[in-house]
């Protein structure tokens, strides 16, 4: 969906309209509500907002799958190491990041 110039509503016409905003963004356009001349927050329809919610959460689980996947990938070319040695080492970057 595309933004116009007329989905940019400063706060101030927002609170005077609220009711008229809400029903253009049920029948599907999106606001841009500024404050101060910039961006401040966005009106949505909460259905997209779910949408959205749920697209987050998959592109997260898909995340994982391709750590998961590196992991093992990993594991199968034998670059591993004990978390031991591992934890060890993070340690200690981190005491050298906070000592310099």
């Amino acid at each position: 969906m595309t933004i116009t110039a007329a989905d940019i509503v400063p706060l101030s016409q927002a609170r005077a309209h609220l009711s008229d905003l809400a029903d253009q963004v049920k029948a599907g356009a999106e606001k841009i509500i500024t404050k101060n001349g910039e961006s401040y927050v966005a009106l949505i329809d909460a259905q997209r907002l779910d949408y959205y919610h749920r697209l987050e959460r998959e592109r997260i689980h898909l995340l994982l799958i391709d750590d998961a996947s590196k992991g093992l990938d990993d594991i199968a070319a034998r670059r591993v190491r004990p978390a031991a040695t591992a934890l060890a080492e993070i340690r200690r970057r981190r005491a050298q990041s906070n000592t310099e």
